[in-house]
């Protein structure tokens, strides 16, 4: 567990390493393993061909990099040939993957992952612990989506693999795209500069009307169903907390140089309700605590026709701010005065600039970015809030950490059965705080 440290301690670190938090550079030495094939076309391998892994290839593509996608790999074909035509339409001569160089099926990314320079992992999160695992055992440079875990054994697995990645000089970038949004970083220079001074508390949200739902068809294994329907199984996807809240917790985490020490809050089931939502909550309320006292709360939920909130604002010993995603960024002092309002026009596309400064330092040859750890620790804090709601307990970091409770199926196959299983009715198990067993 990390220790607090003062205020003129916290300025001076977080000064000297601010932008390593948004990618900056770790050392100018050649990068060990990919890129190194005499030639100016980087190669990448998209893994994962769903609507996010479709707009990370086009992402890449878009960098001014000479860059050509030579392989791909999902579990399902249908969603590989959309997204192979889509990036075909647009790309044309960067698109070079025949067909013996499209892979299928839960292995794969065992064959897409050798043919490439640069490996995008964009699949469920669930299967991320794997595959980056596996990109790095291959000197792979990567960029991965957030989160990067479902339970704590993948978030272990994760930072081991991290620390390879490390040694061997391997570009790591994930899309917690805020670390690379304009407003983000420059009120982060200002924190760190102690405008607002200490961060004492802060509010962080995600409430909006929920994500699709695709309903069973005929003929489907359980898995099947499961894997098309990813967003409302936790060995998959980690409730919404995990998978789209991450972002804001995240931001809790980067203001505060740290990530909490014990989590506690509550959530249910109130709107989705029925069988066609699997095991996830639809809201989740939690107090993020800190070693120096700090409590973030922090608010999600997937409720329809209910009024939209996705933001984050705290509290300093001198003064607070606001943050979203839409460019905003207001920092005032208690006696009203402005400090910093962001200008929200002409700002980069934070999901174009993660590409940008990863395929640069590619080409370079150069290592700069090394996103795991911070990736890891805000992804986790997510999880112990889904432990925390889902138990009804004060969840604590290290304990949490430690806990063996894997939600991954015994074997990846068409006809096995994942651990959750629905009844009679079609309807799954739900976590019921006071009862659920999550460590």
């Amino acid at each position: 567990m990390r220790k607090p440290i003062n205020q003129q301690d916290r300025r001076d670190f977080l000064k000297a390493t601010a932008m390593l938090a948004g990618g900056a550079m770790l050392s100018s030495i050649p990068l060990a393993g990919a890129y190194a094939s005499g030639s100016d076309t980087i190669k990448i391998a998209l893994i994962g061909c769903g609507d996010r892994g479709t707009g990370a290839a086009f992402q890449a593509l878009s960098t001014k990099f000479n860059i050509k996608l030579v392989a791909m790999a999902d579990a399902f074909q249908d969603r590989l040939d959309s997204s192979y035509q889509s990036l075909s339409s647009k790309f044309g001569a960067k698109i070079d993957v025949p067909k013996e160089r499209q892979f299928v099926g839960f292995d794969a990314y065992l064959k897409a992952i050798p043919l490439a320079d640069v490996v995008l992992l964009t699949t469920p999160p669930g299967f991320r612990p794997i595959h980056f695992e596996e990109a790095v055992k291959q000197n792979k440079q990567i960029f991965m989506e957030k989160p990067v875990a479902v339970d704590a054994p993948g978030i272990r697995k994760v930072l081991a693999a991290a620390e390879e990645a490390k040694k061997k000089k391997l570009n790591v970038v994930v899309g917690l795209q805020r670390r690379y949004q304009t407003n983000y970083r420059e009120s982060m220079k200002r924190i760190n500069d102690g405008a607002i001074g200490d961060i004492m508390s802060g509010q962080v949200y995600w409430n909006s009307g929920g994500v699709w739902v695709r309903p069973r068809t005929a003929n489907q294994t359980e898995m099947e169903y499961q894997m098309r329907n990813w967003y409302y199984f936790n060995w998959l996807c980690g409730d919404h907390i995990v998978e789209q809240h991450v972002h804001n917790i995240d931001i809790a985490n980067w203001i505060k140089n740290a990530h909490p020490v014990s989590v506690q809050g509550t959530g249910s089931r109130a709107w989705r309700t029925g069988k066609d939502y699997g095991e996830i909550y639809d809201n989740h309320s939690i107090e993020l605590t800190y070693a120096d006292g700090a409590v973030i709360n922090s608010q999600c939920r997937h409720f329809e026709g209910i009024s939209n909130r996705v933001d984050e604002s705290f509290q300093g010993t001198k003064g607070k701010i606001y943050l979203s995603g839409s460019n905003q960024a207001i920092m005032k002092d208690y006696k009203g005065k402005e400090l910093y309002n962001h200008n929200t026009k002409g700002n980069a596309n934070p999901y174009q600039t993660e590409h940008d400064e990863l395929f640069d330092a590619v080409s370079k040859g150069e290592y700069k970015f090394s996103n795991v750890d911070y990736a890891a620790t805000s992804t986790f804090s997510a999880i112990i809030g889904r432990y925390a709601t889902y138990s009804g307990q004060t969840i604590k970091w290290d304990e949490a950490l430690a806990a063996n409770n894997s939600l991954l199926p015994e074997r990846f196959a068409w006809d096995a059965n994942p651990r959750l299983m629905p009844d009679e009715k079609g309807l799954y198990p739900v976590a019921m705080p006071g009862q659920a067993k999550v460590l």
